[in-house]
């Protein structure tokens, strides 16, 4: 299966900053890549307005997946 995914690029406004860019699979999967280090992180290495951002994006993503489901099977 080709499985697609939304990109969302973050830089975080606390110190240290980081450049992430978060990619939301159509699966439910999640990758969380730092680019300036250059390294894949876990939701349990987000802190402050990054962890917001994501909780967020995660929300949304739920709810659309609930939404199509409904429409779906209604």
């Amino acid at each position: 299966m080709n499985k697609s995914c939304e990109n969302f690029r973050y830089l975080e406004k606390g110190w240290p900053r980081r450049d992430l860019t978060f990619k939301f699979y159509t699966d439910g999967t999640l990758t969380i890549i730092d680019n300036r280090a250059e390294e894949v992180i876990s939701p349990n290495d987000l802190k402050g307005d990054s962890m917001d951002f994501y909780v967020r994006r995660r929300i949304a993503f739920i709810k659309n997946k609930l939404i199509a489901a409904q429409q779906k099977y209604a």
